[in-house]
């Protein structure tokens, strides 16, 4: 058994580069050993979101709190709230991120790939991109 203290981590800053707006990481799990599970609590502010990106074994994401939005290449823009799960295929292009008028926090689980790689980023999603979103109401 393995018991990490709140105390002894520190909350990241979502980098620029996988990121628009501002966004917090807390990391929750890291692969080790046998285990390939990535998870990690990230925290958006209103508007902030991924970048399009893809994970090679999927990704499962749960809503703890706030209004955010998701969307896979291609498809509609889907509101999300807390509670809610959305699962992103394997290889399937993909974005998630708040809401513009609320925060959103999520929990992230993904497996890594043989290499060791949960995530490959691509493009930033554009401001037009975002802003087809619906009305989230609150």
């Amino acid at each position: 058994m393995q018991i990490t203290r709140s105390s002894s981590i520190e909350t990241a800053t979502g980098p620029g580069e996988s990121f628009t707006g501002t966004v917090y990481i807390d990391t929750v799990a890291v692969p080790s050993g046998p285990s390939r599970l990535a998870a990690s609590s990230v925290h958006f502010t209103p508007g902030a979101r991924t970048a399009w990106h893809t994970h090679p074994n999927g990704q499962t994401i749960f809503v703890t709190e706030g209004v955010g939005l998701c969307q896979r290449r291609g498809g509609p823009i889907e509101v999300i709230r807390a509670g809610d799960r959305v699962f992103f295929e394997p290889g399937e292009d993909h974005w998630h991120g708040a809401a513009p008028n609320r925060f959103m926090t999520h929990l992230a689980m993904q497996q890594a790939d043989d290499q060791g790689s949960p995530v490959t980023w691509g493009e930033h999603v554009t401001d037009e991109e975002y802003g087809a979103a619906p009305a989230t109401g609150q």
